[in-house]
């Protein structure tokens, strides 16, 4: 690693530790409501639909929020996207006290809270690159990567213990806090103003500027094949999500299963913590291809076994790739755009790439069940052949997709490499310069 040992910023510390704080909180809702939507209706479809609500309407958001982030004072944009998430944790708590609670209530106040995380998310994300130095870029992302495997790891664990103390209006009112919490954190941060952001005469209007930051990405190739590559991952990373559970307690036990998948889920924690401390190497779309190749082999190496041991260094193994690969792109995007652009582009990108996991959410339930467990059941289509190799019976179909997968995601990391405008996408674009700082020049 080549990241020289600079300290962060004070103003990026109070941030991060206001949005980490509060992103936990949310995890912890999030789990809350679901245990309850389960246990309520007792369908898989109802609960699955609270994470439809949950991710949707932010990304149905994304453009126009982009624009909002790149107009506006970026640290008002946050305050009050996490004021309208707090008020609607308020209201669902609310409701359950008077014990007025019904399913669309959730699924409504669910995706208000989606909307307002749809302006948070980018404008939190523009907002670190006017604070923190050049040379804190990756590590930066590498504590944003942290804070967001904290919501995997501990959010759920602690949750549930606090739902038999406290209840879920409990959870709800501790969430309240946590939105609370980082509100205060942001109050204490000042983010440099972009002249750009506060000339409002003569600015053209919402949708010329979402279409500008289209047509800003089109200009550069390189990008936009390097978002489709993500996204395309993403998508692969979507059927992982919905398909291993199912395909795990084929063979073992929901205990083996919460073990196995805490100790997949520090893989993101440890190589979250060693960007974090080390920072990432010099050359840095390299470095995305490789880690996003090792995560390819990571997710198809968990086809291949039955046993809990190798499908969980398998699994870890994928995990500890992630925030390398996510923390490269937006490290690229932070040198690479423009600051009045910014919020356009990690909106866009958040878009594109939310819209492949959704996308995998919707179709990986089908595919298994009507297509791929069919083919590797007993005296199934492939259980002769493939079958021969990673078995048959319940879960091996499942088995396959995640194998496949893993293989699509070596495949358009190979083929996105190869692409010329992606490989010299750190030589042909200057750096990003900031009020007072001097011309960078390229990477």
């Amino acid at each position: 690693m080549n990241s020289p040992p600079v300290k962060p910023p004070k103003a990026f510390l109070r941030l991060w530790l206001g949005q980490a704080v509060s992103v936990s909180g949310s995890g912890m809702t999030g789990f809350a409501l679901g245990v309850h939507t389960y246990q309520q209706t007792g369908s898989a479809t109802f609960f699955a639909l609270i994470t439809l609500f949950a991710t949707l309407p932010g990304i149905l958001i994304s453009p126009l929020a982009g624009v909002v982030v790149d107009r506006f004072d970026r640290r008002k944009v946050m305050i009050l996207s996490d004021a309208g998430s707090a008020l609607t944790t308020l209201g669902l708590a609310l409701l359950f006290w008077s014990d007025r609670l019904e399913l669309w209530h959730i699924y409504a106040l669910v995706g208000i809270s989606s909307f307002c995380g749809g302006f948070q998310l980018p404008a939190a994300q523009a907002a670190i690159t006017q604070l923190v130095p050049k040379e804190f870029y990756g590590r930066a992302s590498g504590m944003i990567q942290m804070s967001r495997g904290m919501q995997f790891i501990v959010s759920p664990a602690l949750a549930g213990s606090l739902m038999g103390i406290i209840g879920v209006p409990g959870v709800l009112m501790v969430d309240l806090a946590t939105f609370l919490f980082g509100i205060g954190m942001l109050l204490g941060v000042r983010i440099p103003s972009l002249d750009t952001a506060q000339d409002e005469k003569g600015s053209p209007g919402w949708g010329a500027q979402i279409l500008d930051g289209v047509r800003y990405l089109a200009g550069r190739p390189g990008m936009l094949v390097l978002i489709g590559v993500i996204a395309v991952g993403n998508l692969m990373i979507g059927f992982l999500i919905v398909l291993v559970a199912p395909m795990i307690l084929a063979f073992t036990t929901e205990t083996v299963l919460g073990v196995m998948n805490s100790l997949s889920a520090l893989g993101m924690m440890v190589g979250s913590v060693l960007v974090s401390v080390k920072g990432l190497p010099k050359s840095l779309v390299p470095s995305l291809f490789f880690f996003m190749m090792l995560g390819g082999l990571g997710l198809a190496a968990m086809g291949f076994w039955t046993h809990p041991l190798p499908i969980t260094v398998a699994c870890f193994l994928f995990f500890f790739a992630m925030p390398f690969v996510n923390a490269c792109q937006e490290t690229i995007w932070r040198r690479k755009i423009g600051l009045d652009m910014q919020g356009r582009v990690f909106a866009l990108t958040r878009m594109v790439v939310a819209s492949a996991s959704t996308l995998a959410f919707v179709i990986a339930g089908p595919l298994a069940d009507r297509v791929f467990e069919p083919l590797l059941a007993p005296g199934g289509a492939l259980a002769d052949s493939v079958g021969a190799l990673i078995g048959v019976g319940p879960g091996r179909g499942i088995a396959l997709m995640l194998i496949l997968s893993g293989g699509v995601i070596l495949l358009v990391s190979v083929l996105g490499y190869l692409f010329p405008g992606v490989r010299s996408l750190e030589s042909d674009y200057p750096d990003v310069v900031r009020p007072g700082e001097e011309a960078l020049g390229t990477a």
